[in-house]
């Protein structure tokens, strides 16, 4: 049987409810986290704790804290016996009355889901959003809300495009990520980049990870560097895609490059730091 952990309760997933009236449902009002399970243990569950509670300061939405969701999510997984998977974390402002100012007084909704599965590491095709572009200047570039129309259309431009993603640009034309990764390219001397947070880059966790080990250093990123770089990837907390194909051009690929990215994602769970 599915579970789902709602409001304090572990409750099976076909009979879980959340009012008509939750913000966000009606408006998107909230934060998401997707966190991943491997052998047992939510990896760098601080890391989405720090980011979610960032995303609540900017929304002016209460967040609950560490040692409250980590008894959250040890309940979960002992209930579902997940070894390898993700659970995403919902975090809604809960029930309002009709019109955009949120009431005085909230009481959110708290909601997390497992799924099994293995961590991806694929190919991917890939397009130039002309639809989308990620706005630098809003705080909304830098938190994970529950609206996510702009990279559902954009994913459905690529799907047009006969592409699995497309990258975004900011509105100054660079490249600021993909619709629900982050994107890091080499160099021709095999240095490896990303956008920074200011120029419209979500601070992803794989990201942060990344840039923390020094493996990866932040840069502004033309597209036009994309089509001669060494390889191309994008990542998140579930997966690490090498991108082959931009726009229809063929990319190069870097498998030793790949390979000493794909290390860092196996290394073995550090008690839910």
């Amino acid at each position: 049987m599915s579970l789902v952990w709602l409001n304090g309760e572990l409750v099976a997933l076909d009979a879980a409810r959340i009012s008509p009236m939750d913000r966000g449902f009606t408006l998107g009002d909230g934060l998401f986290e997707t966190m991943r399970v491997r052998a047992g243990w939510v990896m760098n569950l601080y890391a989405h704790m720090h980011r979610l509670v960032e995303g609540g300061r900017v929304l002016g939405l209460p967040v609950p804290d560490t040692a409250a969701v980590r008894q959250a999510l040890c309940e979960l997984l002992d209930a579902t016996d997940l070894e390898e998977g993700s659970i995403r974390l919902t975090l809604s402002r809960g029930e309002g009355p009709r019109g955009l100012q949120p009431p005085v007084n909230t009481r959110p909704t708290l909601a997390l889901t497992a799924t099994p599965g293995a961590f991806a590491r694929t190919t991917v095709r890939t397009i130039t959003s002309k639809l989308i572009r990620r706005d630098e200047t809003s705080p909304l570039s830098r938190i994970k809300s529950l609206n996510y129309l702009p990279g559902i259309l954009a994913r459905q431009e690529a799907a047009r495009a006969n592409a699995e993603d497309a990258l975004l640009l900011n509105m100054h034309g660079r490249v600021a990520e993909s619709t629900i990764s982050s994107i890091i390219i080499a160099s021709e001397d095999g240095e490896l980049i990303t956008p920074p947070v200011r120029e419209g880059a979500l601070p992803g966790v794989a990201r942060g990870m990344l840039l923390a080990r020094g493996l990866v250093r932040e840069a502004a990123v033309e597209n036009e560097q994309i089509l001669w770089a060494r390889g191309v990837w994008l990542v998140n907390t579930l997966s690490l895609r090498e991108v082959t194909v931009l726009d229809g051009q063929a990319l190069a690929t870097d498998p030793a490059l790949t390979e000493t990215l794909a290390a860092c994602f196996d290394t073995a769970p550090d008690a839910w730091g």
